[in-house]
């Protein structure tokens, strides 16, 4: 392998790997995981922000984010809510938990509360107006089932909203063969443990089969000349590393090689990288059937 110039070495490559994917979650979680949370905020954020403005989060809300990660849409819920207004965040990765809720003191929101619990099996004491969730049910080997669960802990003309990849839509101008490799390896990953890389045109029938009515749906498609999905692309797939690497999916070298040219491709302003489509799709709970 050629040696790596200044501005390639500054990145971690396949070092400090320290928290263990999931039976089905192949991304890094932890501290590692929450900073490329961050990133990936910056990168939705505004698409977000406006799908959450029209479905319609008003003063006094009751929301739950699941699978919330390090909170950054469950602290944009509170924000929304108010301060007569809930915003619960759920999640299985208590060093992101505890740095969210570090962040909520930070912030001085006193409305939002970060637990760990497996929401499948979780019964609230209330139900709550939106129940949110981004970018999890591609993880998930049912995810029709945690829909179900969505629908649950909704209230009655309350509204479900997911956010999700297909991964096939990433792109790049000129072609990245390291982009290309990136999509195959985090695709075959995902397979391997029974989930969808690319679950993101099925949301509106995962909500109507849960009973959902009046589903609705758009589509986003962040790409980039500078920064953004460029470099949260790049830091995914260190993040998928121990995965792959697990999987036998490629060598360590073949990793670190694929890093090295998709850095320097992300450097460049002169090219153009884009990321996996995002489906975004949401659905009003209505009367129980008699």
């Amino acid at each position: 392998m050629n040696e790596r110039s200044e501005s390639e070495r500054d990145h971690p490559g396949l070092k400090g790997a320290e928290t263990r994917p999931t039976e089905t979650y192949v991304i890094r979680g932890g501290v590692a995981g929450r900073e490329r949370l961050r990133l990936l905020s910056e990168v939705m954020g505004p698409s977000t922000g406006a799908l959450l403005n029209e479905v319609g989060v008003t003063a006094g809300s009751k929301c739950l984010d699941i699978g919330c990660g390090g909170g950054d849409v469950t602290f944009e819920l509170a924000r929304a809510a108010g301060p007569t207004g809930l915003a619960v965040g759920v999640d299985f990765d208590e060093t992101k938990l505890d740095i969210a809720r570090r962040e909520a003191s930070q912030r001085g929101l006193s409305n939002v509360v970060f637990e760990s619990r497996d929401v499948t099996q979780w019964k609230p004491d209330q139900l709550f107006d939106l129940v949110y969730a981004r970018f999890l049910l591609t993880h998930l080997t049912d995810p029709q089932a945690l829909v179900c669960v969505m629908g649950d802990q909704t209230r009655v003309g309350g509204v479900a909203v997911v956010e999700d990849i297909d991964f096939r839509g990433h792109f790049s101008e000129p072609e990245c063969p390291a982009l290309q490799r990136y999509v195959q390896w985090y695709t075959s990953s995902v397979q391997r443990r029974g989930a969808d890389a690319n679950i993101g045109p099925r949301l509106p029938g995962l909500l109507r089969e849960a009973g959902f009515q009046d589903v609705q749906m758009r589509l986003v498609h962040p790409a980039a000349l500078v920064g953004g999905i460029k470099l949260l692309t790049c830091v995914t797939l260190e993040n998928i590393s121990e995965a792959v690497l697990r999987d036998g999916l490629a060598t360590a070298e073949e990793l670190q090689e694929a890093l090295d040219e998709l850095y320097s491709f992300a450097r460049d302003p002169h090219t153009l990288l884009g990321g996996p489509r995002v489906f975004q799709a949401w659905g009003r709970k209505g009367e129980p059937r008699a």
